[in-house]
């Protein structure tokens, strides 16, 4: 019986490894789906998608460029962030410390962006070019 025991007990360790690798798996695949989506300009949303009304792109205007980057994060990583624009870029600034696995998954997400990280001090930064 302890030889079962022994052997079950790998198993389970086998399959805790396996589900560490899939949540990595999940939320790499997730962010990359919210950049596509971002760069598609389809809005995120955990429901079914609802069409959007056709705006022109005068009305998209700056604001549109601001939330389609806000739009490439899950709502975890969003809430960690702010964002502001300007002239030609959109700033993507930590609220707080991320750490180093949130800090590489918000990196990951600006480079799909075509975006960079910016490291100065106090004022480090993910930079994300417009696209018009």
């Amino acid at each position: 019986m302890s030889g079962e025991k022994e052997s079950l007990e790998k198993l389970v360790e086998k399959v805790d490894e396996l589900l560490v690798v899939l949540n990595k798996v999940s939320e790499d695949l997730r962010s990359v789906s919210s950049s596509i989506k971002a760069t598609l300009g389809v809005k995120v949303t955990q429901s079914a998608p609802q069409a959007a009304a056709p705006v022109s792109r005068e009305v998209q205007g700056k604001k549109k460029a601001v939330d389609d980057v806000r739009l490439a994060f899950p709502e975890d990583l969003e809430a960690l962030l702010s964002f502001q624009e300007k002239s030609d870029y959109i700033m993507v600034k930590p609220k707080q410390f991320l750490g180093s696995e949130n800090f590489a998954k918000i990196a990951s997400t600006v480079r799909g962006l075509g975006g960079e990280y910016i490291s100065a001090g106090k004022d480090s930064h993910f930079r994300v070019p417009k696209k018009l």
